[in-house]
């Protein structure tokens, strides 16, 4: 199996350590996504977020976190059962990661940590042995009380073999990330980077789920918000007067190819207005 892993990497064609180390990073990620699976975890849950965005519909940053939502709210959502078969089958695929339960009982977002030094030592590769020792980690991260209004899709994807995952459509997943664009409390470059790809697809918020979403978590909650396209352009506006653009710039520069990052400097609060123009 760790043959399979290498033909992947290969696939990549990383320039430098850093775009090995995003590869290896997302070739783990798809085996995590074939092992709950396997669990039968898209049965109650779906994708979500800038990952499902890279490997569902070829998003060209590389991403961390693995981040899904529960279909129906439940509380007492566990990780432990699914993080007992990725563990399994990373074994079969020669790879030992270090499982890690990080949820509390009394957050909404629970959390589970995937840390492995395994697989770099398997593989003929050409960077990341130079950073020995290194422990690869990747969070799941799951919401178990998300806002009501998602519509969700399958998908059938083939590495490390034939699977089928359920995510939300990319009008829902659109939703959710204009709520963090809106309420995040700090700049994360990467969500505006994602705001530029659905605006270019063409892609429009699901409304009714950005609305149950401010009024869930956001500082409109309780207020009486008539949310249509002008008032989200007016909120949107504003926070894109907020932003250091050089800031947002430096946090997602790390995750793109080269050809790419000479855009980054085009990042500011005249370049996404003229973006939201579009939306």
């Amino acid at each position: 199996m760790i043959d399979l892993i290498q033909k992947r990497l290969s696939e990549y064609k990383a320039a430098n350590l850093i775009e090995e180390e995003n590869a290896l990073k997302e070739i783990v990620q798809e085996i995590m996504l074939f092992a709950l699976w396997r669990a039968d975890f898209f049965d109650v849950a779906a994708f979500q977020g800038g990952t499902s965005l890279r490997i569902l519909h070829g998003l060209n940053r590389f991403s961390e976190d693995i981040d899904f939502i529960l279909r129906d709210p439940n509380p007492g959502f566990k990780w432990q059962p699914y993080l007992e078969n990725i563990a399994e089958t990373c074994e079969e695929f020669g790879i030992a990661p270090e499982v890690l339960d990080k949820q509390h009982m009394d957050q909404n977002v629970k959390a589970a940590l995937i840390k492995d030094t395994s697989i770099a030592n398997q593989l003929n590769l050409s960077f990341y042995n130079q950073q020995h020792g290194k422990k690869l980690t990747i969070k799941l991260e799951i919401d178990t009380n998300p806002p009501a209004g998602s519509a969700f899709e399958y998908t059938y994807l083939d590495f490390p073999v034939d699977y089928e995952v359920c995510h939300q459509d990319l009008a829902s997943n659109f939703a959710l990330k204009t709520h963090a664009l809106l309420c995040r409390p700090y700049i994360k470059g990467r969500d505006w980077y994602d705001f530029n790809w659905y605006v270019a697809q063409k892609v429009v918020p699901n409304l009714p789920l950005l609305k149950n979403a401010l009024f869930q978590y956001g500082p409109w909650q309780g207020q009486n918000v008539n949310l249509d396209r002008e008032w989200l352009v007016t909120n949107l506006s504003e926070t894109i007067a907020s932003i250091n653009w050089l800031a947002a710039a430096e946090d997602v520069e790390r995750f793109l190819k080269p050809v790419e990052q000479k855009s980054l400097t085009l990042w500011s609060e005249k370049f996404f207005l003229n973006k939201l123009r579009s939306l």
